[in-house]
């Protein structure tokens, strides 16, 4: 039997919720609603979904927060988290990424919108594969295991981490700019700001720990992974 995309959808205005699992359901996803977060709580700890709709003003504990403890927590860490929020000005979107989240959407929003947001973050969750692991300096990375280590030691990336990781790496010494980043880590970015990709930079950073090193800011051109000695840049 064909299994569907789940759909946690964290939202207190039961309209919105049904609305959109409404859609979700038609196009081939299967929607879950949890009306706070210890609702959604509750449900992450029954079955983990595919992705999670995360409404940033709620009763009790805020998307914001909820964010945060998802990505503090192991067990839901990696699952992409969609946020959904009626602040559309950059230093709130950025707040939401900063706290966890994959991608935002401002309310209102279409339909279609929405649908393109969710794939994008179910194929930024899968990693991209060359068909073998890659190399630098000291830093590993196996597309096929899901594993990055460093001088043997693991390390735990988020699913958008790893797939910039993968491809700065398998394209080691080369400057991307972001908008070479979002085209090729995020695809379809008709949707994504150039911002986005700094915040996923930092988390990457925060991630690498000692092999941070690696990883280069070239001011005014972008980022690359180099294997070259070099000190922690800004």
């Amino acid at each position: 039997m064909k299994s569907f995309p789940r759909v946690l959808i964290v939202e207190d205005e039961a309209a919105i919720a049904e609305l959109v699992a409404v859609n979700l359901r038609h196009n081939g996803f299967t929607p879950i609603w949890a009306e706070d977060g210890e609702a959604a709580q509750r449900e992450l700890g029954a079955v983990l979904p595919d992705v999670v709709l995360l409404d940033w003003m709620l009763p009790g504990q805020s998307g914001l927060q909820l964010a945060r403890k998802w990505r503090a927590d192991p067990r839901t860490k990696s699952i992409p988290i969609l946020m959904l929020t009626a602040r559309g000005d950059e230093p709130e979107k950025v707040a939401g990424l900063d706290a966890g989240a994959d991608d935002y959407i401002t309310k209102p929003f279409s339909t279609q919108e929405l649908l393109a947001r969710i794939r994008a973050v179910l194929r930024r969750r899968a990693p991209e594969h060359s068909g073998e692991s890659v190399t630098v300096a000291d830093l590993h990375l196996d597309p096929d295991t899901y594993r990055v280590s460093w001088r043997g030691q693991p390390l735990k990336l988020g699913p958008t981490e790893f797939k910039l990781l993968h491809h700065l790496m398998r394209h080691a010494e080369r400057v991307h700019s972001r908008a070479q980043l979002l085209d090729k880590v995020w695809g379809d970015h008709v949707f994504i700001e150039e911002r986005t990709v700094d915040v996923h930079i930092k988390r990457l950073r925060e991630a690498l720990g000692e092999a941070a090193v690696l990883l280069e800011t070239v001011r005014g051109a972008g980022y690359r992974i180099t294997a070259a000695a070099h000190g922690p840049s800004a």
